[in-house]
């Protein structure tokens, strides 16, 4: 749908974004400097709401084409349990959901009008306040018109990860991600705050601050007796780095945060252009016991595509190597969706994925990031439908069950291919700790290296980040600063 003009009768930034939301969801395009020709003259939503008693929102949407005016209505009321603003924003998305599928004959998507990025985290505040599986599977689908294929998954999710959670009601019980954010290349979906491998000289400082920033947290756990639970070492591409540093990193790594309490030590080794026999054995000697290998697909005129550097024969290579180094759990990344895949592309790449074994399988549904090169040539490449996408998910999904894998974490990202998810499946009984914890954002994580973040929960399940800096040189010459930062909020959650 092209619009010419479009009015809202808001200014509120929240106001703003959610009706966008809903305009990207059912593709409307407003005032784009290429068209001459306009579907409608404009677009009026206005929301209307109920002063008197606070429990509604009607919500007015007008199309006009010359003079001829058409005009939807739709009004909905909040739940008793329901905070005032959280319910109101939710009421508009759902009134407008309602007007373009009912009255305007849009199809309906798969998470209707859920957006966020963890959409375990509704279920799990519905468990707690009382409402079991059926009901759970019910407000999913009347607040959110979340459909039931993925009401059901989310719930199944939600539960298996209970018995992960309730382990972050342990205040000290705390995971470390550890991030190198450089890459073999870059891929041209990326948006991650990563670059090409720099000069060994710049790598040096980069591994030298990363040694500074690490003794200082090393330094904090002690402080307050903190128990890691989960290691993470990722990026970028930590394989990335020549076999000295990378052996130097894990052993920093291992001295300084393996213990006890530890539970799973993972290493991103996502490209296997950057993995050798050496990184892996280096790894299995420091003790990670988990370990990523990311094909994203086993097309190679996709990979060449899209700038992997990479074959399907390296993949091969990369699961021979990190099997025979004695890695007991191997991780595998794919992405739906990419440029100028098919059905039939789909079929044979999760086919030789499941050929090769792994233990766990994330499928990622391709999202169009800001910041990614795929994002500034969209117009200039050809990407699959969302019909053809959901196609290609249920054929991958439908043979990772057949596999004996169930999925175990789920997280979603704006603009996704199929107006899908990202869903990691494991072997009963080897899920992803870590990836359990950073979507379920109940214990606190520890990030140190470029771009990491540092998540600090504080009693009542309040949250706080602290970011480093994405840009490589602002976080060698203003490490300090992070460091003070992470520190400051540590002891307001935690004491002195």
């Amino acid at each position: 749908m092209k619009i010419k003009t479009f009015y809202l009768n808001s200014t509120k930034e929240i106001i703003v974004k959610i009706v966008k939301e809903i305009l990207v969801l059912f593709k409307v395009e407003i005032n784009d400097a290429n068209d001459t020709i306009f579907d409608y003259d404009e677009l009026k939503i206005e929301n209307i709401y109920d002063d008197v008693a606070l429990n509604g929102v009607k919500t007015v949407l007008t199309l006009r084409k010359d003079e001829k005016l058409w005009t939807y209505t739709r009004q909905s009321f909040l739940h008793d349990d329901e905070s005032v603003k959280a319910g109101t924003n939710r009421l508009i998305k759902l009134n407008l959901y309602h007007i373009f599928c009912e009255d305007l004959q849009a199809k309906k998507a798969p998470w209707g009008i859920l957006h966020g990025v963890r959409p375990t985290k509704i279920v799990h505040r519905l468990m707690e306040q009382g409402l079991d599986r059926q009901g759970v599977i019910g407000r999913l689908q009347d607040d959110y018109e979340v459909q039931i294929d993925k009401a059901n998954l989310i719930t199944d999710i939600a539960y298996l990860q209970l018995p992960f959670l309730a382990k972050a009601n342990d205040p000290k019980l705390i995971s470390v991600y550890v991030g190198i954010p450089f890459c073999p290349s870059r891929c041209l979906y990326c948006s991650f705050p990563s670059s090409i491998l720099p000069s060994s000289e710049m790598t040096r400082k980069y591994l030298q601050t990363l040694n500074y920033e690490i003794t200082k947290i090393k330094a904090l756990i002690e402080q307050y007796d903190f128990k890691v639970q989960s290691i993470y070492v990722g990026g970028g591409t930590p394989t990335s780095l020549n076999e000295n540093d990378f052996d130097d990193l894990l052993s920093l790594v291992a001295k300084s945060f393996k213990g006890d309490y530890v539970e799973e030590f993972t290493v991103e080794a996502g490209r296997p252009d950057s993995l050798s026999l050496e990184k892996a054995k280096s790894i299995v000697k420091y003790g990670a016991d988990r370990v990523s290998v990311n094909p994203q697909t086993m097309q190679d005129r996709t990979l060449s595509l899209i700038g992997r550097k990479h074959t399907s024969a390296d993949i091969l290579r990369a699961f021979k190597q990190v099997r025979q180094a004695g890695i007991k759990h191997v991780n595998t990344d794919l992405i739906i969706g990419l440029p100028g895949e098919d059905i039939k592309d789909a079929k044979d790449t999760i086919n030789k994925v499941i050929d090769l074994a792994p233990d766990d399988i994330t499928l990622h549904a391709l999202a169009l990031k800001k910041g990614s090169e795929l994002k500034l040539i969209r117009d200039n490449i050809v990407l699959p439908d969302d019909e053809t996408v959901q196609a290609m998910a249920k054929i991958m999904t439908t043979a990772i069950d057949e596999y004996g894998l169930i999925p175990y974490y789920i997280y979603r990202q704006g603009y996704m291919s199929g107006q899908l998810e990202n869903v990691g499946y494991s072997k009963k009984g080897q899920e992803g700790i870590y990836n359990i914890q950073i979507m379920g954002e109940r214990q606190t994580i520890l990030g140190v290296g470029g771009a990491a973040t540092s998540k600090i929960t504080y009693p009542g399940k309040r949250l706080q980040t602290s970011f480093n800096a994405k840009d490589l040189y602002t976080y060698l010459n203003s490490i300090d600063k992070y460091i003070e930062r992470r520190a400051m909020l540590l002891k307001e959650a935690y004491g002195d």
